[in-house]
């Protein structure tokens, strides 16, 4: 099973970048079904991605990144590479996707994705707002297809 987990705020323009790619997914999926691919809005719930994952062989997660690079590269990394342990909190405010990774891998053990991918997208414009920026609207169209062929759900 292929679990893709779309993650970001679809208030803060780019930073719903991995949400627009999860939705955009859903509907293709809706009219393309697939029993061996689910896709999950996660929003800013980064203990969802870890509950979500759980029993998938594979996990794909997309958002957005805000490294200065150029708005709308898409960066594909695998998830050991920024998985990471959360410190003590008195909140789940602060626990991420990255976390549900490592957590999710230690609590759930055979149960987690061995093989993760995570897609990340520059983004331009973190500001309020709904739209995506220019590039990278374009960069979720690349990452849609990449997806699409790898989970042999066919080009979209």
């Amino acid at each position: 099973m292929l679990t893709i987990i779309g993650c970001g705020n679809l208030n803060r323009c780019d930073d719903g970048v991995g949400v627009v790619v999860a939705q955009r997914l859903q509907r293709y999926l809706a009219e393309n079904p697939r029993d061996n691919v689910r896709v999950f809005d996660c929003g800013t719930g980064g203990i969802d991605v870890m509950f979500q994952a759980r029993g998938s062989t594979s996990l794909i997660i997309i958002d957005a990144s805000s490294s200065g690079s150029e708005p709308g590269a898409v960066y594909k990394v695998p998830g050991e590479v920024l998985e990471q342990l959360p410190e003590a909190s008195y909140t789940l405010h602060d626990f991420r996707w990255h976390h549900a990774i490592a957590a999710g891998r230690k609590i759930f053990k055979q149960d987690f994705p061995n093989e993760i991918t995570v897609y990340l997208i520059e983004a331009e414009n973190l500001g309020f707002g709904w739209e995506l920026s220019p590039p990278v609207e374009r960069a979720v169209n690349i990452v849609i297809a990449e997806i699409c062929k790898t989970a042999e759900m066919g080009a979209k």
